[in-house]
């Protein structure tokens, strides 16, 4: 991948202060090209990225450290490919959140990302049978639609939708909430090895980035953000899959819900966005119709 000297310097600074586009936007307003990246005062940097002085001071350290790192060749090394969002292969649906990714690191086919239809399927990590059972009739006419399987690896119904979209022959994209040298959960190295050299993942954060309990919310932005529409399987009603249902809909997504039993207490989160206005959902027919209308 070609990039341009400001994706380069771009970076750099995501290396060393890994922040939302939006914490970066005054400092690209203010130096478009980022010509001044590493000549800025301790101060100029506090008063523009609105950090402290210790900050500051650290940041600048790093920064000039960094300078001379060919941040493109050693990710060249681990089959890592960094797509700033100042790169043409940025995806557009991106950047319409109110705090993008800065930069996406990805691993495996990068073509993936310019499908024309992306669905992402979610539920809670205690999904079982119910919900294997409802991608069998969900997910194989969507892949008869070339359509993108998105997922969070996360164990459960994140694990079940990647492993359909694969078994069915079709393509998936993994969102990680962490860096790609350290694949998590660990049940799903395998799967997420797989990912990464047919399929694609995918993440916000520099390799070095570890998981951590605030990465994960993060991480359901994106997974929306990167889909036409949202499906859900089993889940709780209060979950971090409710987090992501609730960019959905923000961004005005349609949000599908596979209907439960009464008696089950993952179902308890769907039935409760069909109550909502979410379209219920028993075969991936009605999710292409959909699809199909509004293009």
């Amino acid at each position: 991948m070609n990039l341009t000297d400001i994706d380069k310097r771009l970076l750099v600074l995501h290396y060393v202060f890994p922040v939302p586009f939006n914490k970066l936007e005054k400092m690209l307003q203010n130096d478009p090209e980022l010509q001044n990246l590493f000549r800025h005062t301790n101060l100029e940097l506090a008063r523009v990225l609105k950090i402290s002085a210790t900050k500051a001071i650290q940041l600048n350290e790093q920064l000039k450290h960094h300078e001379k790192t060919p941040f493109t060749h050693l990710y060249n090394q681990e089959n890592i490919i960094p797509i700033p969002i100042t790169h043409h292969d940025y995806p557009q649906m991106l950047k319409w959140l109110i705090d993008p990714p800065t930069v996406l690191y990805v691993k495996g086919d990068n073509s993936i990302l310019k499908a024309s239809a992306k669905i992402a399927i979610i539920g809670s990590r205690k999904a079982g049978a119910y919900t294997k059972e409802a991608l069998s009739f969900i997910v194989p006419p969507l892949i008869d639609q070339n359509m993108v399987i998105v997922s969070g690896l996360a164990k459960g119904a994140d694990t079940m939708a990647h492993e359909s979209a694969i078994s069915y022959g079709g393509k998936t994209i993994a969102v990680l909430g962490h860096g790609l040298f350290h694949l998590y959960p660990r049940e799903n190295v395998k799967l997420a090895e797989t990912i990464g050299k047919e399929h694609l993942l995918l993440t916000e954060y520099p390799p070095y980035v570890r998981p951590a309990k605030w990465t994960f919310p993060m991480r359901n932005r994106i997974i929306s953000g990167l889909s036409d529409s949202l499906i859900i399987t089993e889940s709780e009603e209060k979950s971090g899959t409710m987090s992501t249902v609730d960019h959905a809909l923000e961004h005005g997504k349609t949000v599908y819900a596979v209907p439960g039993a009464i008696t089950s207490p993952l179902s308890i989160g769907p039935n409760k966005l069909i109550e909502q206005g979410a379209k219920p959902i028993w075969n991936g027919f009605q999710a292409v119709e959909n699809i199909l209308i509004y293009e």
